[in-house]
């Protein structure tokens, strides 16, 4: 008898096969000995769609909604409905005893194989694969330790609760804003509240006024001093004419040091990654996306298996990892990290502490570190090859001394006036060396105050004179927009989504066109800007899905209750409908074009898609669409050579060369290639030149080649 190991991808599933010997290759799977190796294609099953349950559906109409079943039901995925069929001939198999999962380890992974469990009717016992890293050595010592798999039932039990809460908020809210407001519209449980912080920042930009304010510094020589209000220690002047009277005080007056200050100070190492920590770095140092982030470290975990699991929460270590920690270093002693690992694997024992090892920390799966497996640096992307640095630096810095150093604080009194100056004296640079005594990426540093500065040795009761005095002039600056990075700190904040979640639901929002990056910064569009009017209050508001997500983390950790966390689910979904339905807000489109429809003569609406901007009528039932602009296709120009244009007409689609005005049947390339003959392309052109959606410019070419044909005949 064999086990059926169902695996999450193909890569993966070939992986496994491979460590337990599966040699047999089939189109939907491997077999061995003791193993048959099939996989999933990510999700193969999902919940039914609304017209699953009534044809009615189709059409979205507010007088339907909520659309809330009394049991929510599975589906196949149509694309990837040829591997459900082959896992399901599978699992008729009589010489299987039992099935392992081996989807991901984690909330979704776990939701991937039960519903194809549910929908395949399997009945056999059950095993669950845990692991945190796609080496070999993993893979055989997780096949060798199996989890019976109603252990997992709890996390189950959460993952549909998320899938049908998403279900029922997103879907009937989107549809109640679609339908209302004939305009696409999306909601959702998650990013709308993400959306709304993005808004609340942007009223406060808004309803900033900026004030002049001045500050006073004084240069005594060998250094520099800011002056400090004594009752705040604000080193902001907002009244001139004080400012002005403290600078006639302090310039050419003399100084005496009333405090010198000497204090030992710390910085211990930073803590191990966790996939929110690293996607917030990765943006400040590199600007990575937190999707781009996100895609590239499961390259390094599942391609190249550097890494261990990286869709984690948590930035410890457990207790039965100190074994592996010293090979994990001597893995990495390769390239730039071979100086900086060799004093470590040179100590007897590794210096661990409760800070990186600590087991109550720990949730689903530990810190992100590098694995036992060799390391060629040489077949890394250079997007790989940044972020698998940051990840070894990071662990490298765990078993290096703390970083200290003297913070020398000095306190000059002149004129009664007090002005400040700090200096910083390294005594041991302990992890920074890893870093080359960068800082780690931090907070933007406060511009008003003067930075840390090499200090003289002083004593107090020395008078020092002042050299020169300077009174600038600033304004108060407006509360900045929202980095991928700040966005990702303000969601784990908030408990919005999860480390898995929250890159996708940034995507999301920029997609649906209700944020855009501009440079380093999200910025909300006048979309976005409409919608959270339009959206129910609750909807809004962080502080109920926080509830949620923790609710639905309860129920992973068998303290919740998944049936009433459904059944409020459902009551706010009535709701949020009814508020939808009931509001008075107006939503005005701010994509409309000039261009009218040609079926309808309504105005267009200009939509960002994959294949590039869209006209769109902006009735749903009329559904005409075309190319904003025209692409740019492979196929060259018959006369100049140039790649041509796809442009959309009346009659379809066809080719058109910029320079030539020459106009090809975009089929008769498609079908082989066939020339058009003179006579043909006449009429071709003719019969394009009529089209009203063509621009001015298009129409010129087309003129000129109609003149240049009838020169040639």
């Amino acid at each position: 008898m064999k086990s059926l190991v169902l695996a999450e991808k193909p890569s993966v599933a070939k992986e496994i096969a491979r460590v337990l010997g599966c040699t047999q290759k089939n189109k939907s799977h491997f077999e061995g000995p003791k193993y048959v190796v099939t996989w999933a294609l990510g999700h193969l099953v999902e919940l039914a769609e609304p017209e699953d349950y009534d044809p009615k559906y189709k059409t979205w109409k507010l007088e339907d909604l909520p659309i809330i079943p009394d049991k929510m039901r599975l589906k196949t995925i149509r694309e990837t409905s040829h591997q459900f069929r082959a896992v399901s001939q599978l699992v008729k198999r009589n010489d299987l005893k039992d099935l392992i999962i081996a989807t991901d380890a984690g909330r979704e992974g776990e939701l991937v194989a039960r519903w194809i469990m549910e929908l395949v009717k399997w009945k056999k016992p059950f095993y669950r694969l845990w692991i945190s890293s796609q080496t070999d050595k993993a893979i055989r010592d997780g096949f060798a330790h199996l989890k019976p798999g109603h252990d997992y039932d709890n996390l189950y039990q959460s993952a549909v609760c998320r899938a049908e809460a998403d279900w029922l908020i997103g879907l009937n809210s989107t549809r109640a804003l679609t339908s209302k407001y004939n305009a696409q519209l999306a909601a959702g449980r998650v990013q709308t509240p993400t959306l709304a912080m993005m808004m609340d920042r942007e009223k406060e930009i808004e309803s900033f006024k900026p004030l002049e304010y001045w500050t006073i510094e004084a240069n005594f020589g060998a250094f520099k001093g800011m002056w400090r209000d004594a009752a705040n220690q604000d080193s902001r002047l907002f009244d001139k004419s004080r400012a002005e009277a403290i600078r006639e005080r302090v310039e050419n007056g003399q100084g005496k040091v009333v405090r010198v200050k000497t204090i030992e100070k710390t910085e211990p190492q930073p803590l191990a990654y966790d996939l929110t920590e690293l996607q917030r770095d990765a943006n400040k140092k590199y600007g990575f996306s937190a999707k781009q982030t996100s895609n590239v470290l499961q390259r390094l975990y599942e391609q190249y298996k550097l890494v261990t699991y990286p869709r984690t929460d948590s930035r410890h270590l457990t207790s039965d990892m100190v074994d592996t920690l010293k090979s994990r270093l001597d893995r990495i002693e390769v390239g730039p990290y071979a100086p900086l690992v060799r004093p470590l694997l040179k100590l007897s024992k590794l210096p661990i502490t409760k800070r990186i090892v600590d087991d109550t920390k720990v949730t689903d799966h530990h810190a992100i570190i590098p694995t036992e497996e060799p390391v060629r640096l040489g077949e890394l992307t250079n997007d790989e090859r940044k972020l698998y640095d940051l990840i070894v630096r990071r662990f490298i810095a765990l078993f290096y001394p703390v970083y200290k150093y003297d913070s020398l604080q000095v306190t000059v009194d002149v004129a009664s006036e007090m002005l400040y100056a700090n200096g910083r004296t390294v005594t041991d640079a302990g992890w920074k060396t890893v870093y080359g005594m960068e800082a780690v990426p931090g907070d933007e540093a406060n511009s008003d105050e003067l930075a840390d500065q090499s200090l003289p040795t002083l004593t107090e009761g020395a008078v020092l004179a002042v050299t020169r005095c300077e009174m600038r002039s600033q304004m108060t600056k407006p509360p900045l927009r929202f980095t991928e990075s700040d966005l990702l700190t303000r969601m784990e904040k908030h408990n919005l989504g999860t480390p898995a979640t929250r890159a996708d639901i940034i995507e999301k929002l920029v997609k649906s066109d209700t944020i855009e990056r501009q440079g380093t910064r999200l910025h909300p569009t006048k979309k976005g800007q409409q919608l959270i009017k339009l959206v129910a209050r609750e909807l809004r508001s962080p502080e109920l899905t926080a509830k949620w997500e923790q609710e639905l983390e309860n129920i992973a950790r068998g303290r919740g209750n998944a049936s009433q966390f459904l059944s409020s689910i459902r009551e706010q979904t009535g709701k949020l409908v009814k508020e939808i339905r009931t509001s008075d807000v107006e939503y005005k489109p701010h994509n409309v074009t000039g261009s009218k429809c040609p079926e309808c003569g309504k105005n267009l609406q200009e939509f960002k898609g994959k294949r590039g901007k869209q006209l769109i009528c902006p009735d749903r039932e009329c559904g005409y669409r075309r190319a904003a602009e025209a692409q740019v296709s492979n196929h060259r120009c018959p006369q100049c050579h140039k790649k041509m244009e796809i442009r959309t007409g009346k009659a379809g689609k066809f080719f058109q060369c910029k320079p030539c005005g020459i106009v090809e049947k975009l089929e008769d390339v498609k079908g082989g290639g066939k020339k058009v003959t003179k006579r043909e392309e006449k009429q071709l052109v003719q019969k394009y030149a009529k089209d009203e959606t063509f621009s001015s410019s298009l129409g010129d070419l087309l003129k000129a080649a109609l003149e240049k044909q009838g020169k040639n005949e």
